[in-house]
């Protein structure tokens, strides 16, 4: 869905972007069933990485109306099927949550593409680099950190951006209950209830984390963030991670 490729080298424990219009597809098949046997902790892991690839880009500073038009529908639908998936259900619910997993993750796919990410994704290539963690339980981890940071970060007199903060918190508390001023805090230990490991148990060390903030600085995520942050916010999102 991007004409985006992510490449890793181990050696110089890096992953680097590769972007070029050759590589947009001209047929895209999306197959849900392909992930009817992923375990739990990959469906874990890969759901809240898709579900990050549609917050990121509704809070972007690039966010448009057609990213938007994705993204609103897609972030409540991402939250609910991951917890039905997570939960257990029927058969038939079972499928329609990996249905709407798919759903997710090809609107993440042109949300990203035309509206960027931001500190999440800034800070999880990097780290991804630095370690063997996966991708996607990087982002599952850092995720309702880096949105309470970006949220204690807000300009009150930004009304669309507070606007847009109120929608995500009220879709979290939606999906999986709770009061919508506490839904980051109810998302962190939804996560981490349902299997999901911290930045220590993922093998991230102290000097990682030191190394990403630093490299998340120049990141091309870290340009579409709706705050500015600096190295010392990194450095405690991470912490509250651990």
């Amino acid at each position: 869905m991007t004409r985006n490729a992510v490449i890793s080298v181990p050696a110089a424990r890096r992953k680097v972007s590769l972007r070029d219009l050759a590589m947009l597809p001209g047929l895209a098949i999306i197959d849900p069933s392909l992930t009817d046997d992923c375990p739990a902790a990959i469906t874990l892991a890969s759901g809240l990485d898709a579900i990050t690839q549609v917050i990121e880009p509704y809070l972007s500073t690039r966010a448009n109306r057609m990213t938007d038009a994705l993204c609103r529908d897609a972030i409540p639908l991402g939250l609910a099927a991951l917890k039905t998936l997570m939960t257990g259900g029927t058969q038939a619910q079972m499928q329609a949550a990996r249905d709407d997993m798919a759903w997710v993750s090809v609107s993440g796919g042109m949300a990203l593409a035309n509206a960027g990410l931001g500190v999440i994704h800034g800070l999880a290539g990097p780290l991804g680099g630095l370690s063997n963690a996966a991708h996607g339980a990087i982002c599952g981890a850092l995720l309702p950190h880096g949105l309470t940071l970006n949220a204690a970060k807000i300009d009150p007199a930004d009304t669309r951006l507070c606007a847009r903060m109120r929608d995500v918190r009220g879709w979290i508390a939606q999906a999986l209950g709770g009061a919508p001023e506490q839904a980051f805090d109810t998302l962190a230990d939804w996560s981490r209830g349902a299997g999901l490991a911290g930045l220590d148990a993922l093998g991230i060390t102290e000097r990682d984390r030191a190394a990403a903030a630093d490299s998340a600085a120049t990141s091309s995520s870290m340009k579409a963030n709706p705050v500015a942050l600096n190295a010392a916010d990194l450095v405690a999102l991470m912490e509250r991670a651990r």
